[in-house]
């Protein structure tokens, strides 16, 4: 048999990895020429932005995402809670552009601390600042890791065949594999995972298996699921992180592998699939950045529970509410997700994805994940 061929994308060498948008921050300069010229004039400051309201927010059916409409709205210093909001403003783009001269970052809890030096203009508390900088990425088509602005939980971790070209923090290449380079733990993707920062060399594997539960990970990694059926295993860590969502774009995208989610059976479970597949209310404006379309859920249904008689646990109340909610969220309005929630409305039952070690270590690689896979024509 020949051997496989990995998928290659368009190469870089060593000696020149793909650079740092230059880009990125001149439209935070922009905005503040934009107020510069306006004072300069004799007028009263304002800024344009596109309105982050839930009405104008829609779910679009054809694409299958969130995103944002077409409604804008003025900030002005007209009034003192505007003149606020412009001042932290040009305080955050004055710090973003003194981050990038310095080739720092900060996290978003460092930025609400460092702004109680800004005086009027500190934030009260770190929702605002995180407020103010999801209104900075609307307002600039850029993502807030172009800004150096990253949270204090860290992104999945990756096992598989998947070569990469990593810059480091001094700016240095280095190529990994995600199997064969790295520990037990895999490759820990780093908050920024565009192409400036993770280079995608080429990869062996056939398809991407997301997974909400690292013991799942774990299961999967040690029963060798990855190598036997070329597979990349991806640790959501629950509801994943907006650099996790971003590199399974890039894998979807760039290496056009097919991308699985594997979950708990309960309604929280399912919306970490919604948020991995049709992106969330709250990130609307970065839906073409952060969402998998094409991302198929693959288990634990409520059908799994049933058919495979697994250990369950009663829906609580909260659960039965959610799950009820889910009924009306377009991102589940097909009929097979209809028909799952309904079922476990229904027999009130939820379940774990470690529930399939009822039948040994081994079942979930021998048998659960090869019978689903191949049904859903991934195998």
């Amino acid at each position: 048999m020949p051997p496989k061929r990995a998928r290659t994308p368009a190469k870089t060498t060593d000696d020149e990895p793909t650079s740092v948008r230059a880009d990125a921050l001149a439209p935070t300069l922009g905005m503040a020429g934009q107020i510069y010229d306006q004072l300069d004039r004799g007028e009263i400051p304002r800024m344009r932005l596109p309105l982050r309201t839930k009405q104008n927010i829609q779910f679009q059916a054809r694409e299958g995402v969130w995103k944002l409409g077409r409604a804008m709205g003025t900030r002005s210093a007209r009034k003192l809670d505007g003149a606020l909001m412009l001042l932290r403003t040009f305080y955050l783009v004055d710090f973003i552009n003194e981050m990038a001269r310095d080739k720092k970052t900060s996290t978003l809890r460092e930025l609400y601390y460092i702004s109680e030096a800004w005086q009027d203009a500190k934030f009260h508390s770190e929702d605002e600042s995180n407020l103010l900088i999801e209104d900075l990425e609307v307002m600039c088509e850029r993502l807030r890791e172009d800004f150096r602005l990253h949270p204090e939980e860290n992104g999945a971790s990756v096992i598989g065949d998947l070569t990469i070209k990593e810059r480091n923090r001094k700016g240095l290449v280095k190529k990994i594999n995600c199997r064969d380079d790295v520990g037990d733990g895999g490759y820990s993707l780093p908050f920024n995972v565009e192409k400036e920062k993770i280079e995608f060399v080429g990869t062996g594997a056939k398809f991407v298996i997301a997974i909400e539960c690292g013991g799942m990970v774990d299961r999967l990694a040690e029963n060798g699921f990855d190598e036997q059926h070329d597979a990349i295993l991806l640790h959501l860590k629950g509801q994943p992180a907006r650099s996790t969502r971003r590199f399974l774009r890039r894998l979807s995208e760039e290496l056009k592998l097919p991308v699985v989610v594997f979950t708990d059976g309960d309604p929280w479970s399912f919306r970490i699939f919604a948020s991995v597949a049709y992106g969330a209310i709250k990130t609307a404006h970065l839906s073409s950045y952060l969402t998998t379309p094409s991302a198929e859920f693959l288990g634990v249904t409520a059908s799994d529970i049933e058919n495979y008689d697994l250990p369950s646990d009663k829906l609580s109340e909260q659960d039965v509410r959610a799950l009820e909610a889910e009924l009306t969220d377009p991102r589940f309005g097909t009929a097979e997700w209809r028909a799952e929630i309904e079922l476990m409305l229904k027999n009130g039952k939820k379940a774990e994805q470690q529930s399939l070690a009822k039948y040994g270590l081994n079942y979930v690689t021998e048998h659960y994940l090869p019978e689903k896979l191949t049904e859903m024509g991934v195998l």
